[in-house]
């Protein structure tokens, strides 16, 4: 089991959350997405790493940045 932590800038509100969710969550592997707004911090958990820009795409297709 794998862990990554990311930041993502943008969200402002509980839909962004459910957003991030989504899209991170339909990453091959992917096993839990947690999403902490106030911080915005996005915590994946997935069977193997993940590809970090596996990870940007989903977060760009949910309409936020990941940032560097």
């Amino acid at each position: 089991m794998s862990t990554a932590t990311y930041t993502v800038t943008g969200m402002t509100c509980g839909h962004c959350v459910s957003s991030v969710k989504e899209e991170v969550g339909q990453i091959a592997g992917v096993t839990g997405v947690d999403v902490d707004l106030e911080t915005g911090r996005v915590t994946v958990t997935s069977d193997a790493p993940i590809d970090e820009a596996a990870v940007k795409d989903a977060v760009e297709e949910a309409g936020y940045e990941l940032k560097p």
